[in-house]
Formats: C-alpha cells, structure tokens, sequence
C-alpha cells in the first residue's frame, strides 16, 4: 500500500519540518521568560495552561479545557514521612538493643516500616491518591484541541505534553547520577535491611527472649543506626521552595504537540478519517494527575473510534531517543501496537527508535495505559535516563534547549501522524 509521507505533503519538507521546530523553540522560551516554573496547581500552570489554550485555537476545530483537584504536595509526601518514619524506626530498635528493652517493642518498629513501605508503593510506584486526602487541595488544568476529519472519524490520534514542571531535586543538581543514586539506593536498602532485621530478631526472641541481649543484635542496632544518617540526608530531596523552569521537561511535549496541528493547518491538510488532538496537561510531575483526569472525563466520549495516545516528554538528548514501551517504573506496559506505530514513523523518518523502560518514574501514557478507556498509548521521549544532570533542576531552561532533538522529534511524530492517517495500526 502506498504511504503519503509527512516528508512528501509539502515542498521543501526540511525547512518546513525546521520551521515547526524553531516554532516550539519559540514557545517554549516564551513561557519561560513571561511566565517562568509551573509548579502543579499554582497560577504559574494556569497562565501557562492558558497561553497553549490560545495557541490551539489557531490550528483546532474545536478546543476545550478541564479543571480538577490536584493535591501538589501529596505525590513526594511520602519522602519527609518515610525519613520520620524509618528514623523513629531504627532508634527504637537501637534504644531495645541498648537498654535491653522488651522485643514486643520491636512490633512497633515494624509497624512504622510497614506504613512507610505502603506510601511509597502505592503513591510513588503505583501513582495511587493514598497521601492526598492528607494535604491542601489546589486547582490543576489540562487544555485539549482537534482538528476533525473530512469524512467518517474512523480513528483518532492524541499527542501530550503536560505543562507543569517540578520542584528541584537538589542530589540531580549537586552531582547527577553519582549521587542520587547512592541517595535512594542507599535509603532503599536501609528500609529493607530494617524490615528484615527487624522481622528476624522478633522471631529469634519469641523463642528466646534473652537474645535480645546478645551481640548480633547489638551490631544490628549499629547497622541501623548507620542507615539513620543515610536517611536524613534523604530529607534533602527535594526543594520545595525553588520549581525549576522545566523548558525540556516538559514544554518540548507540549509544543510539538501543538505544532502537529500548526502544521496541519497551515497546509491546509485534513485527513479523510483520522481526527488528530494535542493535549497539554497539567499535574504530571505530581503522579500524572492531569492525564489521568482527562480520562476519566472524556474516557466515554471517546469510545468507539481506535485512538492512539502518544506522549511526547522531554525531548532533549538525540543519541537518547527512544520509545517506552514499560513504564511507570517498569510496572506497567505500554500497548504494543501502539510503540510499534512509533517505531514505524521513526524509521520513516530515518531513526531506528529502540524500546526502552522507564527505569525511575512514569509519562503521561502510563496513566491511559492503566486507564479503562480503551486507548493504546505509548511514550516518545529523548533523555539521558541516567538522569541527565538538567533532570528537575535548575539547569532545565530555555537555554538548555537542543534544536536538533526538537526538530528529530517533529519529524518523529509528523510522520507518526500520516502513517497513522494511512494505515492505521496496521504497520
């Protein structure tokens, strides 16, 4: 079957494509410099939320706009919680060991373990709303357009980007991947190392409670108490007084998305069966909240055409380029035929796209993808994973901006979008 590529809709394709990647170039130092960092609910992400909102009107038969609660501090709540709970944690077990305390006192340390354990599994690696309903709610945004099909909409593609950008992750800033690794997977094999230590003296002091008293267990008690200081400085994450500027991430999504439609309309090209959305949301940073709003409000309505869902973050390092067919901290898996239509486009383009995981985190298309719409997503993205040193930090400005990746990725999706338009999800 013949394939009208994005490369073939419009003379002079490469100063064309340059031209829609100059376009979110633009965009994105403008909101940089007029509106600044977007943390979720505040009156910077809405600002931001409007000016997209402005821009689809440009290029989209219809635009619309979503507001939801959002509780901005809930999602890394489990940070200052889990260093009070694990600290509280080991200097009781210490204190048992010290002064020969009864064991049954153990049963509280592992309680604290436990609920430290069930925040970060639920809100951190399964995006759940378990600390929300303990901090202040705030307002969130999410802007959508469409351009509609000539004919009978048969199938429907949706490119995100989300709007809002983080707090500053201080270890990312002050040394990159040596040292918010250590970080974390020191704090990690503490909580497991307590857990476990704490399990096992219990059961040894049921059978013998003067084991207690004994020298293992005073090393034990030392071990942990090592792992106190490693938790403290686990308390440092995050500053929650500085929310960087996050022009890569993620107004590289939000404005490649939107350029799809610039590109559209300005061509005068409609497609005779493909409806083609940008979505820019809001609440990413903060557990996907916005993309996961947006499907449950329009999951419905959405129903009964095939749609594709395509997040388009961070798109800032060319030799990283890849599709994430896992996600969310490789829990969840992204549809297959979904990542292959990418893929497809990608090669079109002259890119030979691998699949990789979302080793720490989550993008916008894990909240579809986990969502009961029926909406194949998948996730494009070119970032160091290690994480580059610009990774929710201060240094992720409009500066910082890579007009190579930003124009690869264009070309990425525009020639995503018409193969799509073409043959479906059957490539």
């Amino acid at each position: 079957m013949f394939v009208l590529k994005a490369s073939e809709s419009v003379k002079n394709y490469p100063s064309e494509r340059r031209m829609y990647a100059n376009y979110t170039a633009r965009s994105i130092k403008k909101v940089c410099k007029e509106i600044g960092p977007r943390f979720s609910g505040t009156e910077a992400e809405k600002k931001s939320i409007d000016y997209m909102e402005a821009e689809l009107k440009t290029c989209c038969d219809e635009v619309g706009r979503d507001e939801y609660p959002v509780h901005p501090m809930a999602f890394l709540g489990w940070v200052p919680l889990s260093v009070v709970l694990m600290t509280i944690s080991s200097l009781l077990f210490f204190a048992v060991a010290f002064f020969a305390l009864p064991y049954q006192l153990l049963f509280v340390s592992t309680a604290l373990i436990a609920v430290c354990l069930f925040f970060i599994v639920t809100e951190f690696l399964f995006y759940k709303e378990t600390l929300d309903p303990f901090c202040k709610k705030k307002i969130s945004h999410n802007a959508y357009g469409y351009r509609k099909a000539s004919g009978e909409t048969k199938r429907r593609i949706i490119f995100c980007g989300h709007a809002d950008s983080s707090m500053e992750w201080r270890f990312t800033y002050w040394g990159g991947p040596k040292l918010v690794i250590p970080v974390i997977g020191g704090s990690l094999v503490g909580i497991v190392v307590s857990l476990v230590s704490n399990i096992v003296v219990i059961a040894m002091s049921v059978s013998n409670p003067e084991f207690i008293s004994s020298t293992a267990v005073d090393i034990i008690s030392y071990v942990l108490l090592f792992f106190v200081v490693i938790f403290l400085a686990a308390s440092l994450f995050y500053d929650k007084k500085r929310i960087v500027e996050g022009a890569n991430d993620n107004l590289t999504g939000c404005f490649t998305s939107i350029a799809m439609l610039k590109y559209l309309q300005d061509h005068d090209i409609r497609f005779e069966n493909t409806e083609v959305w940008a979505l820019c949301a809001g609440s990413e940073e903060i557990g996907l909240r916005g993309s996961k709003a947006f499907c449950e409000k329009h999951g419905k309505e959405l129903e009964g055409v095939e749609t594709v869902f395509v997040a388009v973050d961070t798109v800032r390092d060319f030799d990283f380029m890849a599709i994430y067919n896992k996600d969310m901290t490789g829990t969840v898996t992204n549809d297959p035929d979904a990542c292959k239509l990418v893929k497809a486009g990608g090669a079109i383009a002259g890119y030979d796209l691998p699949y990789k995981t979302v080793s720490l985190g989550a993008t916008d298309a894990a909240a579809v993808t986990k969502s009961k719409t029926g909406i194949k997503a998948t996730a494009f993205a070119a970032m160091d994973p290690a994480p580059a040193r610009y990774y929710h930090t201060r240094l992720d400005t409009h500066e910082n901006l890579d007009l190579k990746t930003i124009e690869a990725g264009v070309d990425i999706c525009l020639e995503t979008m018409f193969l799509y338009d073409e043959k479906g999800l059957d490539v």
